[in-house]
């Protein structure tokens, strides 16, 4: 068992996993681990739908055509980071994104090569677990924060099981594909997927390594 510091420092956005089964045991304890995560007067505004086997395949093969067929018809139901990019939010998106597409040789200006590797997120990286989050679109901003650390939960519970994951705010943009594929009721918000498995250790894109601010940069320590 690893600690949780070992636990909370490992977890990285894995995009490549190999196609070894997760049980429903694990997957199960693992929600159930998550569950504990605090939540406003205990209100515990998550959904959460598990993919496996065909299931994941008809979601994956219609939001894929989808993608391809008819990109422009497709938008997010809530404004998902900002209207206009900025400094430095801007810089660091940048920065990741041209780190991953450097590890896979992919230059600026391939955009067919830059859509394929996006179109990956929607075939879960190959996981063998896919996991699609929905929330009830009356719930406000506090119950989308208590969502954030239910989230996070999954993916350290996760690493606690010798596992890895991906969090996927890419699925959202096809909400409607999701919620005709799983049924979902018209109130319900597809917040966002996430891919569950072994890592492929092997892969290149398993090699980027995202930065993170040193303390000093985003604190500020009010002494007197």
């Amino acid at each position: 068992m690893i600690s949780v510091d070992e636990a909370i420092t490992s977890r990285r956005s894995v995009r490549a996993f190999l196609p070894d089964p997760v049980s429903r045991e694990v997957v199960e304890h693992i929600l159930a681990v998550a569950s504990r995560a605090p939540s406003g007067t205990n209100i515990q505004p998550w959904r959460v739908h598990v993919l496996t086997g065909a299931a994941k395949q008809r979601l994956s093969q219609a939001i894929l055509k989808a993608f391809y067929e008819e990109p422009e018809a497709h938008s997010h139901e809530r404004l998902y980071y900002m209207a206009e990019w900025r400094d430095p939010y801007r810089a660091r998106r940048r920065k990741v994104g041209w780190d991953m597409y450097g590890l896979l040789g992919i230059a600026r200006g391939e955009t067919a090569k830059m859509r394929d590797q996006h179109a990956r997120n929607y075939a879960f990286f190959d996981a063998p677990v896919g996991m699609i989050f929905t929330i009830d679109d009356d719930l406000q901003w506090g119950s989308w924060l208590d969502y954030g650390m239910f989230l996070e939960n999954i993916m350290l519970a996760a690493r606690g099981q010798g596992l890895h994951t991906c969090p996927q705010a890419a699925f959202a943009m096809y909400h409607r594909v999701v919620r005709e594929v799983l049924g979902l009721p018209g109130e319900q918000i597809v917040l966002c997927g996430l891919s569950l498995g072994k890592e492929d250790s092997g892969a290149t894109i398993n090699r980027l390594v995202t930065e993170r601010l040193p303390v000093a940069e985003f604190t500020v320590f009010h002494d007197d």
